[in-house]
């Protein structure tokens, strides 16, 4: 199983604080089945900024450290890119780093309480230089919470999206919940990844998320979910149907 989003590079974010919470999260995501994790530590937020370079070194450095402690995981790079204007202009292209430095697929993030009105061109012009906007945890935007539709279009325009399995199997309330399932039930997102921050508060939770979507989905749509993150992090094209809007349910009174 291949984890697409985590924060476990130490030091860089608020993910793993130092190198014994990152060999922790190692043993515990080897223990939920991962055999490679995509670090995606946060850059151009407001607090973080971790250019290409300095997540390559840091990728390298991990991955040397869990060989000395036989810890079967591949660590891959990758970064949590919060979405800005200029993230299409040539210029930027030597600070960002797309998933496993194939160049073809980008994590984005977008504001926690906005869709700004510059995305949709913006990820118009990140496909035209071959590059496709993964948008994280979508399900944590109040704007894609509450207008589903917004969502759509994005991924209708050729965008993918990736929900959180905390989300998926309740952990962020039954608003979140329902979303995200809409979102995999109307091909509105592609991966589900653990985005783990630590052991404790913000783990992996693969497991139950694997098991939850067995029982609701059953066991094709786990082989589609890994394959399109094996996919994902190989630089080659992601199969995928044909989104469908979320219906909402009216309800009109009497007056």
């Amino acid at each position: 199983m291949i984890d697409i989003h985590c924060h476990i590079l130490p030091g860089l974010d608020d993910g793993a604080a130092n190198e014994t919470i990152a060999l922790e999260m190692a043993q515990q995501a080897v223990a939920e089945g991962i055999t490679a994790i995509v670090a995606t530590p946060h850059h151009r937020n407001r607090h973080w900024q971790n250019p290409k370079a300095n997540v390559l070194q840091h990728v390298a450095q991990l991955n040397e450290t869990l060989k000395e402690h036989a810890i079967p995981l591949t660590i891959l790079p990758g970064q949590e890119v919060r979405l800005f204007g200029e993230m299409a202009e040539p210029d930027q292209q030597a600070e960002l780093l797309t998933v496993n430095n194939s160049g073809n697929y980008l994590l984005v993030e977008f504001p926690t309480m906005q869709v700004p009105q510059y995305a949709s061109q913006l990820f118009f012009n990140l496909q035209t230089n071959g590059v496709t906007p993964v948008i994280v945890h979508p399900e944590r935007n109040q704007v894609f919470l509450d207008h589903p539709d917004r969502l759509y279009q994005f991924i209708n325009e050729g965008a993918l999206a990736q929900i959180t399995a905390a989300s998926l199997i309740g952990k962020s309330g039954n608003k979140v919940q329902k979303r995200s399932r809409q979102f995999l039930e109307n091909q509105l997102a592609h991966f589900v990844a653990s985005d783990a921050h630590n052991v404790t508060q913000r783990p992996f939770y693969r497991q139950a998320a694997q098991a939850y979507i067995e029982k609701e989905y059953g066991f094709q749509m786990i082989e589609q979910l890994n394959q399109n993150a094996e996919q994902l992090v190989q630089g080659k094209q992601i199969p995928r149907e044909q989104p469908t809007a979320i219906k909402e349910k009216k309800f009109f009174g009497l007056f």
